[in-house]
């Protein structure tokens, strides 16, 4: 019986695949995992079965260095798209066999155009789902409240947009005032998705507490904002039952989570603009409804006053003329006509008190009336203990006074 070793079978292998795979191959596939190392990516490249999802085929791929680092900024500046796991790829590849390591392909080039359509076909997709479930504007239908000052905030901790838009609360020169809560997520990347749909179900746990959410993020490359094109991002946002004001920090097309979210604007500073203008709006309607309930309620006692010498004048008439009965009668009117017009009159003045007390309400006097205090960090409020360190001296602002104190650390 005829035998041959391991080494000579591997190499007749890979004599083979060099005689019949010369040049390099652009193939169609699907990349199920990806690593840098060195410089180097390491792939693992499938072909899923269209109807059962089933893999049909998979093998190991290898970018190294010297093309990796000019193809990866060229591919993602080209499609606005992070070379990731889960992204459609067509690959210009090498096709090579080593008798330790096996089969493997060797990329070196990819076409950006393939998966840009990809993407688009699936963000089409996910639109036209969300549109056949009927869900896609359940956000914006929302009545969006009055006075939307108690906010949940979703955003990194440490983002630039996340500061921007605080500091453009703390900066309004009306002086309104703002309860704001982070629940902090992860604004970019694989893990973002599922980031940001937890600190939702976290906000949706006390729901009754707050009256907005707001999702913002600063600006960066447009590759790390494919998470707010996903699906199940976008299905809890639609049907999330507080109003929510999106503002990624982005100038690119619109996104998913733009499309669904009550509100879009661009960036996060935008975003506290947009809940300020509100109060601002709140404000003048208030002012507006107190004018207007001043000149009914002086128009109502003109008339009143009017109506009142009419029938003083009728009763003098009568008296003189010997009319005792229609004295009797116009009297009594009278008497009713006073009781009415003081009580309407009481009825105004309790309106106006509430529309007073409702504006007292929202000034730092009525806080500092109540034992409460407002303390300063360069003139600017501080309602967190991280925007003070060590070191820092701020004032403290109470009903009859303020004092200076310094930061010291805790023990």
């Amino acid at each position: 019986m005829n035998s041959t070793s391991l080494s000579e079978l591997t190499n007749r292998i890979q004599a083979v695949i060099r005689h019949n795979f010369t040049q390099a191959i652009w193939v169609r596939a699907e990349i199920s995992e990806l690593r840098e190392n060195g410089g180097h990516c390491y792939l693992e490249l499938i072909e899923k079965d269209s109807e059962t999802d089933n893999i049909m085929a998979k093998t190991r791929a290898t970018c190294w260095a010297s093309v990796y680092r000019m193809l990866k900024p060229y591919f993602e500046s080209s499609t606005g798209e992070t070379l990731r796991a889960g992204l459609n790829v067509l690959v210009a590849v090498t096709v090579e066999f080593n008798g330790v390591y096996g089969f493997s392909l060797n990329i070196r080039d990819i076409d950006p155009t393939f998966t840009i359509g990809e993407l688009a076909a699936r963000r089409m997709q996910i639109i036209l789902k969300l549109r056949e479930e009927g869900i896609d504007d359940m956000n914006k239908q929302l009545p969006f409240p009055v006075l939307p000052q108690r906010i949940a905030i979703i955003s990194s901790e440490t983002a630039a947009g996340y500061g921007d838009f605080y500091n453009q609360l703390n900066s309004d020169t009306s002086n309104y005032v703002f309860y704001p809560h982070l629940f902090p997520a992860v604004m970019q990347g694989n893990q973002a998705e599922a980031s940001i749909i937890g600190a939702l179900e976290k906000i949706y746990k006390h729901v009754e507490l707050f009256d907005v959410v707001v999702i913002i993020r600063g600006g960066g490359a447009t590759t790390d904002l494919s998470c707010f094109d996903s699906y199940n991002l976008a299905l809890n946002c639609a049907q999330f039952p507080l109003p929510i004001i999106s503002g990624i920090g982005h100038q690119r097309d619109v996104s998913i989570l733009d499309m669904v979210a009550h509100t879009s604007v661009k960036t996060p500073t935008a975003a506290a603009e947009f809940l300020i203008s509100a109060l601002e709006k709140a404000e003048e309607e208030i002012d507006e409804l107190a004018s207007d309930l001043y000149n009914a309620t002086s128009t109502i006692i003109q008339a009143k006053l009017k109506s009142l010498e009419l029938i003083t004048l009728r009763i003098k008439q009568a008296s003189k003329t010997g009319y005792l009965k229609e004295q009797n009668r116009l009297s009594g009117y009278l008497f009713q006509l006073k009781n009415r017009l003081q009580i309407r009159i009481q009825k105004e003045k309790n309106r106006l008190t509430l529309i007073e007390t409702k504006i007292e309400t929202q000034s730092p006097t009525y806080l500092y009336a109540r034992g409460y205090t407002i303390t300063t960090l360069n003139g600017k409020r501080i309602t967190s203990a991280h925007q003070v360190k060590p070191g820092d001296k701020v004032t403290t602002h109470l009903n009859d006074g303020r004092f200076d104190s310094e930061v010291v650390p805790l023990l």
